[in-house]
């Protein structure tokens, strides 16, 4: 459970930056694109996954014990993805050298975003105790 914005921003920014870009160096030779462009877009997902963060914080108001399922976790990857993908295919993600095959951002996108699902849902919890503690804040 990550109750406060502040930790699910910091808990978001954390896993991408180790467990996200782990993933992408490992994945990006084995897709049509450049590490520039991979690593582009995971930034990109970085900066867009904050306002996502503040709608899913709004969201959770309504919610009885202010926080999401885990399932529906994993599930949000799909609206992040689709907009994700619309703002590539229209080109507003700065830096991004030409067009992006569907399928590769949808496999480093899905590889990416599961992998960091289950590390916070399974060793992270086990690794930093007291994250679970402090509201999910890290520092």
């Amino acid at each position: 459970m990550i109750p406060t914005l502040a930790g699910r921003l910091q808990t978001r920014l954390f896993v991408l930056a180790t467990v996200g870009v782990v993933l992408t160096a490992l994945l990006t030779p084995l897709l049509p694109m450049s590490f520039g462009d991979a690593f582009l877009m995971l930034l990109a997902v970085a900066v867009v996954g904050a306002g996502w963060e503040l709608l899913y914080h709004l969201l959770m108001q309504f919610r009885w014990d202010k926080d999401w399922p885990t399932l529906f976790g994993l599930v949000t990857a799909v609206p992040e993805g689709l907009l994700m993908w619309g703002l590539l295919d229209l080109g507003l993600v700065p830096g991004v050298d030409g067009p992006v095959a569907f399928w590769a951002f949808a496999v480093m996108f899905g590889v990416v975003w599961l992998g960091q699902w289950l590390f916070v849902n399974g060793p992270m919890r086990v690794l930093f105790v007291k994250w679970r503690h402090r509201g999910g804040r890290l520092l």
